[in-house]
C-alpha cells in the first residue's frame, strides 16, 4: 500500500504506520502508532501541480515543516524532495519561497548547526571552505553575486505577503515620516563630508564663500565631489539638516539665483518669481522648457518653484491642451464640462459607443473624462 492516496475530495490521506507515535513524523517506541493525518489541498500551481500548504508560506505542525507536494510533515523537507525528485531551488520557485527560505525545522536548525561547529574544529577541509566564504563576504564578492542573481527576477509570493503584512502593522504615514527621517540624515552626512573634502567646517560656508565668488551650483557640486545637480536638489533643506542655521546667510538660495538676472533680463522679466509666474503657470510652459531657456537644469528649475512656494505642474503644457479640448468639446455639446456631459449621458442609459458615436469623440478620452468635474 502506498504511503499517501489523495482522495477525490483533494485530501492528503496519510494512513496508521507502526511505530510512529500520534505527532507526524516524530518516532516513538514500540506499538505506538500515527492517527490518520488528513490534511486539505490549499491551491493547484498552473501547471496542474497540487499544493497542500499555501502558496508563498510555510506551515509548521510542531517541530516539524509541511511539504507542499505531499501534505506531511518533516523535520527537514529538504532532504524530503529526493523522494519527489525535486530541487530545493526547483521547489522554492513553485511555491513562491525565498530562495534563502529554510525548509527544516528551527529545531534541525539548531542540531545542523552544533555539528556544523565540530566539524569545522576537527575537519581541516571544513575549515579552508569556511575562510573562502567568509574571504568572499569580506571583499563584497558574495553580495554581487547576489545582486547579479536577483536582478531581473520577480519577487517571490512570500516576500509579497511579507511586505503587506508590515504595511499593516505600520500604517503608511508612518513609514513616509520615518523615510523622510532617514533621508534626512543621509543627507546630513553627505553635506558634512563634502565640506570636508574641501576642507570646510560645514557645507553652508563652503556655499556662501563660492557664491561670493561667482561660482555656479554645478561648479560647487563638481568641486565638492557630489553630483552636478545636488545642490540644486537640496539647497533648501541643506542648512537645516547640518544644524548650521546660526550664522549662516539666509538668502543661499537667492545667491544661487543671481546668476540667472542676466539671461531673465534678456527675457524681460525683473526677478525669477515674476519669471516663473508668467512662463509656468500663465503660458503652461515646462519644467523642461524653461530649463532650457534660461540655460540652467530642469533640477535647478524644480527647486526655485518650491523655492517660491509655486506648485509644479508635470506636463504641463500637454495637461492645458487637454483641458482646453476638453471645454471646447463641452461648450460645443451645450455642458459646462465634459464631466457633466458624460455622467448625465451615462445616467440616461447610454453605452460608450453612443456617447462617442453622439460626441464624435473616441470611448477611452470620454472614459477619461467621465472621473473629472
Amino acid at each position: 500500500m502506498s504511503a499517501e492516496v489523495v482522495g477525490a475530495a483533494g485530501l492528503a490521506v496519510v494512513p496508521e504506520v507502526p511505530g510512529v507515535p500520534d505527532v507526524p513524523g516524530v518516532p516513538g517506541g514500540p506499538g505506538q502508532r500515527r492517527r490518520l493525518t488528513v490534511r486539505p489541498v490549499a491551491g493547484v500551481l498552473e501547471d496542474g501541480t497540487v499544493c497542500y500548504a499555501p502558496v508563498g508560506e510555510i506551515v509548521t505542525d510542531g517541530p516539524l515543516v509541511v511539504c507542499h507536494l505531499c501534505g506531511k510533515a518533516f523535520r527537514s523537507v529538504a532532504a524530503h524532495l529526493a523522494s519527489h525528485g525535486w530541487t530545493k531551488h526547483k521547489y522554492c520557485e513553485a511555491f513562491g519561497l525565498e530562495r534563502g527560505q529554510p525548509l527544516e525545522s528551527a529545531e534541525t536548525r539548531k542540531l545542523r548547526a552544533a555539528a556544523l561547529s565540530a566539524r569545522l574544529i576537527f575537519d581541516p577541509a571544513m575549515r579552508e571552505g569556511s575562510a573562502v566564504g567568509r574571504a568572499r563576504a569580506r571583499s563584497g564578492e558574495l553580495t554581487a553575486d547576489a545582486a547579479a542573481a536577483s536582478r531581473g527576477r520577480a519577487f517571490p509570493e512570500q516576500r509579497r505577503k511579507k511586505a503587506a503584512a508590515a504595511r499593516q502593522i505600520a500604517p503608511s504615514e508612518a513609514v513616509a515620516q520615518a523615510s523622510r527621517v532617514r533621508a534626512d540624515r543621509r543627507l546630513a552626512v553627505v553635506a558634512a563630508e563634502a565640506a570636508a573634502r574641501v576642507g570646510y567646517p560645514d557645507l553652508p560656508s563652503f556655499l556662501t564663500a563660492r557664491l561670493e565668488a561667482g561660482a555656479s551650483l554645478a561648479a560647487i557640486s563638481r568641486e565638492a565631489g557630489l553630483h552636478k545637480d545636488w545642490l540644486s536638489r537640496h539647497l533648501r533643506r541643506i542648512p537645516v539638516v547640518s544644524g548650521c542655521v546660526p550664522g549662516v546667510p539666509a538668502d543661499l538660495a537667492a545667491r544661487a539665483e543671481l546668476r540667472w538676472l542676466p539671461a531673465l533680463q534678456a527675457l524681460g522679466f525683473r526677478d525669477v518669481l515674476s519669471y516663473l509666474e508668467r512662463r509656468h503657470l500663465d503660458q503652461h510652459q515646462t519644467v523642461s522648457a524653461m530649463a532650457a531657456e534660461l540655460g540652467v537644469s530642469r533640477h535647478a528649475l524644480g527647486a526655485a518653484l518650491a523655492r517660491h512656494g509655486l506648485a509644479r505642474t508635470a506636463h504641463a503644457s500637454k495637461r492645458h491642451e487637454a483641458g482646453q479640448r476638453a471645454t471646447a468639446v463641452a461648450a460645443r455639446l451645450g455642458y459646462e464640462s465634459m464631466g457633466d456631459y458624460v455622467r448625465e449621458r451615462r445616467a440616461d442609459g447610454l453605452s460608450w459607443r453612443a456617447i462617442a458615436d453622439e460626441s464624435g469623440e473616441p470611448q477611452t478620452w470620454l472614459r477619461r473624462q467621465a472621473s473629472r468635474p
